[in-house]
């Protein structure tokens, strides 16, 4: 039976290393053997082994064993966890002791019998296995620990406006009070309602997301409390609603400002009462949740409209976090960049190393309407398209503030109409100048002439 192991076997005599690798052939895939103990340094540099077998006098000095203790030093000041077996007579038995002292792991005697030198090496495997599993353990605890030296680790960026949501969950997470967080589109409200739920007491229970905006009012309040077997139509068993199902947990109730004021008051008596009562059932169950909701929407504004309930906003907004924009937080863009090119280089196997100065210009610049969701669909799109190891001008379709709302729209196009309509606008902008055309969409002329031919400009 063949074990897992790269075995080196050092000594300057080439019959004994002959019979080693025959021997050890049989029961191990790699074994490499090396006569000369002075290329050791450059072997150990180049490679690692599970286990060495060193001879402990060689031709130099054949008796006092100094040359085996000399490369004992060098090998574990190389390899501090290296795992190395003396090949010595008889009478170096007292030597060898003494080498274990100094960091051998055993001793084989020559001329040895093939039983007691794979028992011997099987042993010092399984210590070498055993010291691997603790290198690993060890660096793990190591990366944890960093990791809780940076709370908010999932989320990127370090200017002083997110830092600030970052002061405002770390005082309120250990808390239950509902919070409510508002922002823009593509700011990231369910990444920050995660991290509360992290840095929260509740940490080890559940995280239930509901975008209530999916939620149709017939199916209101089946999804969020539940319902017993035969309470309407399709209703074929009993089944826990989301309040049930994030209990001792966080329930998250995305874009809430979606939801119609009819269901405004039902959503409000649940959270007055603590408890619910399934579809179809009179039984109270009561319910213990930490609430966070999210939006958009101006919930303030809608209240004086009468769109959203006073009362049902008090209940929800105890903490209210506000996510700036990405425009708010330009400091931020590069390291979100850096991000997404490190995750999609990944998913895609390209090997995107950076962006082109111009490039990074121009997405600093950029208003990003969409925020974060958007330019991280930018940056998947010109990892996808680029064909280069540095993102070009070329590889965005990004467009100024004062451009036509058409085409600010187009991500419900294919990317060759998006380019096609790109094309189109600039040399638009620059009466026909190809020139001007080609320096502003970061290509050369010839590739602009290409892009024009390709679409029978």
């Amino acid at each position: 039976m063949e074990n897992n192991g790269k075995i080196l076997i050092v000594d300057d005599n080439e019959d004994i290393l002959l019979a080693a690798r025959l021997l050890l052939k049989k029961h191990y895939p790699s074994v490499l053997t090396e006569k000369d103990p002075g290329k050791l340094p450059s072997l150990l540099h180049n490679e690692r082994y599970d286990l060495i077998l060193l001879d402990m006098n060689f031709a130099s000095d054949t008796t006092s064993g100094k040359e085996g203790f000399h490369w004992l030093k060098e090998i574990l000041k190389i390899d501090p966890s290296a795992v190395v077996i003396f090949i010595t007579a008889f009478g170096d038995v007292e030597k060898a002791v003494k080498a274990i002292k100094e960091g051998a792991f055993d001793f084989v005697l020559k001329p040895w019998q093939n039983e007691k030198l794979l028992a011997t090496i099987a042993a010092g495997m399984q210590l070498n296995q055993s010291r691997q599993t603790i290198a690993s353990l060890q660096a793990r605890q190591q990366q944890l620990s960093a990791d809780s030296d940076q709370p908010f680790k999932e989320i990127i960026g370090s200017s002083p406006a997110i830092k600030q949501v970052f002061s405002t969950i770390s005082k309120v997470a250990a808390t239950d009070a509902n919070i409510l967080i508002m922002g823009e589109n593509g700011t990231g409200k369910e990444l920050f309602a995660r991290a509360v739920h992290r840095h929260s007491q509740r940490a080890s229970q559940v995280f239930i997301s509901v975008d209530m905006a999916t939620i149709t009012p017939t199916l209101f309040e089946s999804e969020l409390f539940g319902h017993v077997k035969g309470a309407f139509t399709d209703a074929r068993a009993d089944r826990a609603g989301r309040f049930e199902s994030a209990a001792g947990g966080t329930l998250f109730l995305d874009e809430i400002g979606n939801l119609p004021t009819t269901l405004q008051a039902k959503l409000l008596t649940v959270l007055q009462n603590r408890k619910i009562s399934r579809v179809g059932s009179n039984k109270d169950i009561p319910i213990d949740i930490r609430l966070v909701c999210a939006t958009n929407m101006p919930l303030h504004e809608m209240v004086k409209e009468n769109k959203f309930r006073q009362d049902l906003l008090y209940r929800i907004n105890t903490i209210e976090i506000h996510l700036p924009p990405l425009r708010e937080r330009r400091e931020d863009i590069p390291l979100l960049i850096d991000h997404f090119i490190a995750l999609y280089g990944k998913k895609y196997h390209k090997s995107i190393q950076d962006v082109a100065p111009a490039a990074m210009h121009i997405l600093s610049e950029y208003q990003w309407p969409g925020n974060v969701r958007e330019l991280q669909h930018a940056i998947e799109r010109a990892v996808i398209l680029s064909e280069s190891t540095t993102l070009q001008p070329s590889d965005f379709f990004l467009l100024k503030e004062n451009e036509t709302e058409e085409i600010l729209q187009l991500e419900e196009y294919n990317l060759d109409l998006v380019e096609k309509l790109v094309i189109q606008k600039i040399l638009k902008k620059y009466s026909g100048n190809i020139s001007r055309t080609a320096k502003e969409l970061g290509v050369t002329r010839a590739a602009l002439y290409r892009r024009m031919e390709k679409y029978g400009m």
